[in-house]
Protein backbone atom coordinates (compact mmCIF):
# COMPACT_ATOMS: atom_id res chain seq x y z
CA UNK A 1 0.00 0.00 0.00
CA UNK A 2 0.78 3.80 -0.05
CA UNK A 3 2.73 5.41 2.94
CA UNK A 4 -0.41 7.04 3.67
CA UNK A 5 -3.03 3.77 3.23
CA UNK A 6 -0.22 2.00 5.38
CA UNK A 7 -0.78 4.58 8.08
CA UNK A 8 -4.78 3.63 8.20
CA UNK A 9 -3.40 -0.25 9.21
CA UNK A 10 -0.52 0.78 11.31
CA UNK A 11 -3.61 3.42 13.53
CA UNK A 12 -5.75 0.38 14.04
CA UNK A 13 -2.55 -2.11 15.65
CA UNK A 14 -1.33 0.98 17.90
CA UNK A 15 -5.68 1.43 19.22
CA UNK A 16 -4.97 -2.03 20.75
CA UNK A 17 -2.23 -0.99 22.80
CA UNK A 18 -4.32 2.91 23.23
CA UNK A 19 -7.21 0.26 24.35
CA UNK A 20 -5.32 -0.77 27.24
CA UNK A 21 -3.90 2.07 28.63
CA UNK A 22 -7.91 3.37 28.45
CA UNK A 23 -6.92 6.54 26.37
CA UNK A 24 -8.90 5.07 23.60
CA UNK A 25 -11.80 4.19 25.43
CA UNK A 26 -12.18 7.50 26.73
CA UNK A 27 -12.04 8.67 23.20
CA UNK A 28 -14.89 6.29 21.60
CA UNK A 29 -16.82 7.19 24.63
CA UNK A 30 -16.83 10.86 24.10
CA UNK A 31 -17.99 10.24 20.01
CA UNK A 32 -20.85 8.08 21.57
CA UNK A 33 -22.14 10.65 24.37
CA UNK A 34 -22.13 13.39 21.15
CA UNK A 35 -23.68 11.24 18.47
CA UNK A 36 -26.23 10.26 20.78
CA UNK A 37 -26.82 13.75 22.02
CA UNK A 38 -26.92 15.26 18.45
CA UNK A 39 -29.13 12.45 16.63
CA UNK A 40 -30.68 10.35 19.55
CA UNK A 41 -29.85 6.74 20.93
CA UNK A 42 -31.03 4.55 18.33
CA UNK A 43 -28.13 2.89 16.32
CA UNK A 44 -30.41 2.15 13.36
CA UNK A 45 -31.94 5.64 12.95
CA UNK A 46 -28.38 7.10 13.79
CA UNK A 47 -25.92 6.41 11.45
CA UNK A 48 -23.37 8.29 12.93
CA UNK A 49 -24.06 6.67 16.35
CA UNK A 50 -23.68 3.06 15.01
CA UNK A 51 -20.45 4.12 13.63
CA UNK A 52 -19.54 5.30 17.19
CA UNK A 53 -20.69 2.16 18.35
CA UNK A 54 -19.41 -0.41 16.55
CA UNK A 55 -15.75 1.07 16.07
CA UNK A 56 -16.20 1.14 20.32
CA UNK A 57 -17.53 -2.77 20.21
CA UNK A 58 -14.19 -3.62 17.81
CA UNK A 59 -12.21 -1.86 20.47
CA UNK A 60 -13.42 -4.87 22.65
CA UNK A 61 -15.58 -1.83 24.95
CA UNK A 62 -18.33 -3.77 27.25
CA UNK A 63 -21.98 -3.37 25.97
CA UNK A 64 -22.69 -2.14 29.39
CA UNK A 65 -20.16 0.83 29.02
CA UNK A 66 -21.52 1.70 25.35
CA UNK A 67 -25.03 1.69 26.99
CA UNK A 68 -24.07 4.21 29.96
CA UNK A 69 -22.42 6.78 27.08
CA UNK A 70 -25.81 6.57 24.91
CA UNK A 71 -27.58 7.41 28.11
CA UNK A 72 -25.19 10.09 29.23
CA UNK A 73 -25.75 11.57 25.40
CA UNK A 74 -29.19 11.43 25.03
CA UNK A 75 -29.75 13.26 28.71
CA UNK A 76 -31.24 9.61 30.67
CA UNK A 77 -27.70 10.02 32.88
CA UNK A 78 -25.96 13.24 33.66
CA UNK A 79 -22.75 13.34 31.46
CA UNK A 80 -20.13 16.26 30.61
CA UNK A 81 -21.05 19.17 28.28
CA UNK A 82 -18.99 18.11 24.91
CA UNK A 83 -18.48 20.47 21.81
CA UNK A 84 -17.03 20.14 18.94
CA UNK A 85 -14.07 21.98 17.29
CA UNK A 86 -11.67 21.24 14.85
CA UNK A 87 -7.74 22.87 14.17
CA UNK A 88 -5.86 23.32 10.72
CA UNK A 89 -1.96 23.47 10.25
CA UNK A 90 0.69 22.05 9.23
CA UNK A 91 3.46 19.41 10.12
CA UNK A 92 7.49 19.82 9.02
CA UNK A 93 8.01 19.03 5.43
CA UNK A 94 4.76 21.08 4.43
CA UNK A 95 2.06 18.29 5.87
CA UNK A 96 -1.41 19.42 6.12
CA UNK A 97 -3.39 18.27 9.34
CA UNK A 98 -6.50 18.39 10.49
CA UNK A 99 -7.42 17.89 13.98
CA UNK A 100 -10.91 17.34 15.27
CA UNK A 101 -11.42 17.60 18.70
CA UNK A 102 -14.38 16.85 21.32
CA UNK A 103 -13.82 18.96 24.65
CA UNK A 104 -15.68 19.84 27.48
CA UNK A 105 -13.03 22.78 27.91
CA UNK A 106 -12.40 24.96 24.59
CA UNK A 107 -9.49 26.81 26.11
CA UNK A 108 -7.37 24.09 27.35
CA UNK A 109 -8.16 22.13 23.88
CA UNK A 110 -6.79 25.12 21.77
CA UNK A 111 -3.76 25.78 24.13
CA UNK A 112 -3.00 21.87 23.97
CA UNK A 113 -3.11 21.34 20.47
CA UNK A 114 -1.44 24.99 19.75
CA UNK A 115 1.75 23.83 22.04
CA UNK A 116 1.46 20.31 20.54
CA UNK A 117 2.18 22.28 16.90
CA UNK A 118 4.87 24.56 18.19
CA UNK A 119 6.67 22.00 20.25
CA UNK A 120 7.40 19.61 16.90
CA UNK A 121 7.83 22.07 14.54
CA UNK A 122 4.35 22.74 12.88
CA UNK A 123 2.51 25.70 12.86
CA UNK A 124 -1.21 26.16 13.01
CA UNK A 125 -3.10 27.70 10.03
CA UNK A 126 -6.51 29.53 9.59
CA UNK A 127 -9.93 27.71 9.87
CA UNK A 128 -10.52 26.72 6.42
CA UNK A 129 -6.28 26.47 5.75
CA UNK A 130 -6.18 22.88 5.04
CA UNK A 131 -9.95 21.37 5.13
CA UNK A 132 -10.23 21.49 1.35
CA UNK A 133 -7.62 19.04 1.04
CA UNK A 134 -9.81 15.84 2.40
CA UNK A 135 -12.79 14.25 1.38
CA UNK A 136 -15.05 12.56 3.80
CA UNK A 137 -14.96 8.58 3.23
CA UNK A 138 -15.58 5.79 5.10
CA UNK A 139 -12.59 3.01 5.12
CA UNK A 140 -12.72 -0.60 5.38
CA UNK A 141 -9.18 -2.23 5.74
CA UNK A 142 -8.81 -5.85 4.57
CA UNK A 143 -5.25 -7.42 5.38
CA UNK A 144 -5.77 -10.29 3.15
CA UNK A 145 -8.44 -12.39 0.92
CA UNK A 146 -9.00 -13.56 -2.50
CA UNK A 147 -9.29 -10.62 -4.40
CA UNK A 148 -12.05 -11.43 -6.73
CA UNK A 149 -14.25 -11.67 -4.12
CA UNK A 150 -13.43 -8.79 -1.88
CA UNK A 151 -13.97 -6.57 -5.05
CA UNK A 152 -17.64 -8.69 -5.72
CA UNK A 153 -18.73 -8.10 -2.43
CA UNK A 154 -17.41 -4.83 -1.57
CA UNK A 155 -18.47 -3.24 -5.13
CA UNK A 156 -22.21 -4.95 -4.98
CA UNK A 157 -22.85 -3.55 -1.22
CA UNK A 158 -22.43 -0.20 -2.78
CA UNK A 159 -18.55 0.61 -2.22
CA UNK A 160 -17.20 3.47 -4.39
CA UNK A 161 -13.61 1.64 -5.10
CA UNK A 162 -11.25 -0.83 -3.60
CA UNK A 163 -7.76 -0.47 -3.67
CA UNK A 164 -5.64 -3.63 -3.66
CA UNK A 165 -2.26 -3.67 -2.92
CA UNK A 166 0.59 -6.64 -1.78
CA UNK A 167 -0.20 -5.41 1.94
CA UNK A 168 -3.97 -5.72 1.68
CA UNK A 169 -6.36 -4.13 0.60
CA UNK A 170 -8.17 -0.61 1.10
CA UNK A 171 -12.32 -0.05 0.45
CA UNK A 172 -13.76 3.48 0.20
CA UNK A 173 -17.51 4.17 0.50
CA UNK A 174 -19.28 7.00 1.31
CA UNK A 175 -19.92 7.93 4.75
CA UNK A 176 -23.47 6.98 4.72
CA UNK A 177 -22.71 3.06 2.88
CA UNK A 178 -19.82 2.35 4.86
CA UNK A 179 -22.30 -0.25 7.39
CA UNK A 180 -23.84 -1.81 4.70
CA UNK A 181 -20.33 -2.48 2.78
CA UNK A 182 -18.68 -3.40 5.92
CA UNK A 183 -22.24 -6.25 6.65
CA UNK A 184 -21.21 -7.58 2.98
CA UNK A 185 -17.63 -8.62 3.43
CA UNK A 186 -18.25 -10.12 6.74
CA UNK A 187 -21.15 -11.87 5.52
CA UNK A 188 -18.95 -13.59 3.10
CA UNK A 189 -16.64 -14.51 5.72
CA UNK A 190 -13.67 -11.83 5.16
CA UNK A 191 -11.53 -10.45 7.91
CA UNK A 192 -11.52 -7.09 8.44
CA UNK A 193 -8.77 -4.54 10.27
CA UNK A 194 -10.72 -1.93 10.72
CA UNK A 195 -13.66 -0.04 9.52
CA UNK A 196 -14.32 3.58 10.21
CA UNK A 197 -15.65 7.43 8.60
CA UNK A 198 -12.84 9.02 7.76
CA UNK A 199 -10.89 11.73 6.45
CA UNK A 200 -8.88 10.94 3.07
CA UNK A 201 -6.59 13.95 1.23
CA UNK A 202 -7.30 14.04 -2.05
CA UNK A 203 -3.47 14.73 -3.28
CA UNK A 204 -0.36 13.77 -0.86
CA UNK A 205 2.79 15.46 0.15
CA UNK A 206 5.87 13.33 -0.24
CA UNK A 207 8.16 13.33 2.92
CA UNK A 208 11.75 11.82 3.17
CA UNK A 209 13.72 9.78 5.48
CA UNK A 210 14.85 12.83 6.97
CA UNK A 211 11.35 14.51 8.04
CA UNK A 212 9.25 11.79 8.42
CA UNK A 213 10.49 11.61 12.30
CA UNK A 214 9.26 14.69 13.11
CA UNK A 215 5.61 14.64 10.83
CA UNK A 216 5.25 11.22 13.16
CA UNK A 217 5.81 12.66 16.23
CA UNK A 218 3.58 15.89 15.81
CA UNK A 219 0.81 13.69 14.90
CA UNK A 220 1.30 11.28 17.59
CA UNK A 221 1.88 14.25 20.13
CA UNK A 222 -1.66 15.82 19.19
CA UNK A 223 -3.32 12.13 19.05
CA UNK A 224 -2.35 11.39 22.39
CA UNK A 225 -4.24 14.75 23.72
CA UNK A 226 -7.23 13.78 25.94
CA UNK A 227 -9.42 16.42 23.63
CA UNK A 228 -8.33 15.09 20.21
CA UNK A 229 -10.45 12.45 19.19
CA UNK A 230 -8.86 12.38 15.12
CA UNK A 231 -5.86 13.90 13.21
CA UNK A 232 -6.18 13.46 9.64
CA UNK A 233 -2.89 14.19 7.47
CA UNK A 234 -2.07 14.25 3.77
CA UNK A 235 1.84 12.29 4.16
CA UNK A 236 2.87 9.88 1.96
CA UNK A 237 6.12 8.10 3.85
CA UNK A 238 7.96 5.67 1.82
CA UNK A 239 6.71 2.14 3.22
CA UNK A 240 10.10 1.08 4.56
CA UNK A 241 10.96 4.21 6.12
CA UNK A 242 7.30 4.36 7.63
CA UNK A 243 8.03 0.02 8.80
CA UNK A 244 11.53 1.08 10.36
CA UNK A 245 9.51 4.15 12.58
CA UNK A 246 6.42 2.04 13.85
Amino acid sequence: MSGHSKWHSIKHKKAATDAKRGKLFAKLIRSIEVAARDGGGDTDANPTLGTAVQKAKDASMPNETIQRAIKRGTGALDGAAYEEASYEGYAPGGVALYVEVLTDNRNRAAADVRSAFSKHGGSLGEPGSVAWKFEKKGVIIVPSGDEDEIFEAALEAGAEDVIGEESGFEVRTSPSDLAAVRAALEATGIGLDSAEVTMIPQTTTPVDKATAPKVLRLVESLEDLDDVQNVYADFDIPEDVLASLT
